[in-house]
């Protein structure tokens, strides 16, 4: 047995005497090997998000077994070779073989339907073969339809998973990439000439968590900071432990939607100069993990949730209903996109009460509605203008053109000066001075809001809002110094 060190990227990586090689085909696998995602995988989720209503349906193929199954779905639904990541080595290793002479083929458990997209748009293969409704061609399948046509040693074979344990065997020359640690292990006893492309780009279990906690957007978690402001609103200081663990449970819940939201929104991601790096769309994170991530996130938010008040776990529970249901279909409706995500900021208030058993004040709530919709008005100004900048009229999975931005920045303004006016109206409350020795300094934040609503409106317009306003305030000194003296002004009215 030989065992060939290869360095990534490198075109050349496989030192072979193509001399003894031009009749021997290179068989390339497509899930996994030639793309770092899985395309059945990617099919459902871009048919689901395309149109959710045939989730039921997709549910039912599951009882026809896998390969009526990978049928169904790559008749509804096949993706495109440049929606999908690839793996840089094999592609180098295939330009390789053709230039050599030799013949290359894309051999696939993936549905024909896909493998021959694949294959037909790359214009890297001399036939492309995948599964059909009767056969899975998948391990023992594939191995034997290879030796059949090609016979044991017959071709050379590029794989990446435990699957392809059952065809390497028959190959003359093993080759893997991605595949882990066990695997190569076992291909390295097997009786045949093996190069692994990979061997020293394996990530640390460190790099790896760093990978999965990106995804979970923990700087996001910030928003839930809100489920604070009740305890602190009625000076309810005793209240902010049980505050603490609803922004445990909140934090873990949210992750666990953005989860399937980076998942549903794979392809539109990847055409976006910024989220094209993200984990999913930039192929770090396999999305069948993501799937299992997500349900464990949201099992711990739902345990963590268990010690609190019920009413807090109802709030939880239609707070991931509201946000799955805009990630499948209220993001594409105009202006309902921005009210839901006005609401899933006073929903993490609304929780922050449930789990103090405080009762929010209406002032709270009104002053929180409006705020919160000129917040998410601004998410939907800065994406259109970075479609602006990349001469893009609209985009796949938003309701908005280009054109419609006058009218959302006016929306934007119209509701951050409403919750400039419901604060003013609160300061001049009678109410207020049982709260605050000195009420009329507020009046001090009702000015600085206005300045700060005001200054992010133009910022957005001018096409400089980062995607998300919470991450715009985080990095905008301005900002900050805004929010901090008003965090003062409150302070000092309160104690004066």
């Amino acid at each position: 047995m030989t065992t060939i060190g290869a360095q990534r990227g490198s075109a050349d990586a496989l030192e072979f005497d193509m001399s003894d090689t031009v009749d021997i085909p290179l068989v390339v696998d497509l899930d996994g090997t030639l793309t770092k995602s899985d395309t059945m995988h990617e099919a459902l989720l871009l048919l689901i998000a395309k149109q959710p209503a045939k989730l039921p349906q997709i549910v039912s193929w599951l009882f026809a077994g896998k390969a009526q199954f990978k049928d169904k779905l790559a008749a509804e639904m096949v993706v495109d070779a440049d929606s999908v990541p690839l793996r840089e080595d094999v592609l180098a290793q295939i330009s390789a073989a053709r230039e050599s002479g030799r013949q290359v083929l894309l051999v696939s458990a993936s549905n024909h339907r896909q493998v021959s997209l694949i294959g037909d748009q790359l214009e890297l293969f001399d036939e492309a073969i995948g599964s059909d409704a009767q056969r899975n061609l998948a391990g023992s399948a594939k191995a034997q339809w290879l030796v059949d046509r090609f016979g044991e040693r017959g071709f050379d074979y590029i794989g990446d998973s435990s699957a392809d344990l059952e065809v390497w065997p028959k190959a003359r020359k093993a080759i893997t990439i991605g595949a882990k640690p066990a695997v190569r292990a076992r291909v390295d006893a097997m009786d045949v000439e093996v190069t692994h492309l990979d061997r020293n780009s394996d990530e640390s279990a460190t790099r790896k968590a760093r990978h999965y906690l990106k995804a979970m957007r923990p700087h996001q978690w910030l928003k839930n900071l809100l489920v604070f402001v009740p305890a602190l609103a009625a000076h309810e200081m005793s209240m902010l432990l049980p505050s603490f663990f609803a922004f445990c449970a909140f934090s873990l819940a949210a992750s666990s939607i953005y989860l399937i939201n980076d998942m549903l929104d794979l392809h539109v991601d990847r055409q976006h100069p910024r989220k094209c790096k993200r984990p999913f769309a930039a192929g770090t994170i396999p999305v069948a993990h993501g799937v299992v991530h997500s349900a464990a996130l949201f099992l711990t938010a739902m345990v963590i949730a268990a010690f609190l008040p019920s009413a807090f776990a109802l709030v939880l529970v239609g707070y991931v209903a509201l946000t799955f249901a805009y990630s499948l279909v209220l993001k594409r409706k105009l202006m309902i996109d921005i009210w839901t995500l006005g609401a899933l900021y006073t929903i993490r208030i609304v929780a922050g009460g449930a789990a103090s058993g405080i009762p929010l004040s209406e002032w709270l709530l009104a002053f929180s509605m409006f705020v919160f919709l000129a917040l998410a008005a601004v998410k939907r100004i800065s994406e259109l203008k970075d479609l602006e900048a990349r001469d893009l009229d609209s985009t796949d999975g938003r309701g908005y053109s280009v054109g419609d931005l006058p009218v959302v920045l006016g929306a934007m303004l119209a509701s951050g000066y409403c919750s400039v006016v419901i604060l003013a109206l609160y300061v001049s409350n009678s109410n207020v001075a049982s709260l605050y020795s000195e009420p009329k300094l507020l009046w001090l934040v009702c000015m600085m809001l206005l300045y700060w609503i005001n200054r992010v409106a133009i910022i957005s317009y001018r096409g400089e809002m980062d995607d998300d306003p919470i991450v715009f305030a985080l990095k905008d000194k301005v900002s900050l110094i805004v929010f901090a003296a008003c965090g003062a002004v409150f302070l000092a009215s309160a104690q004066l």
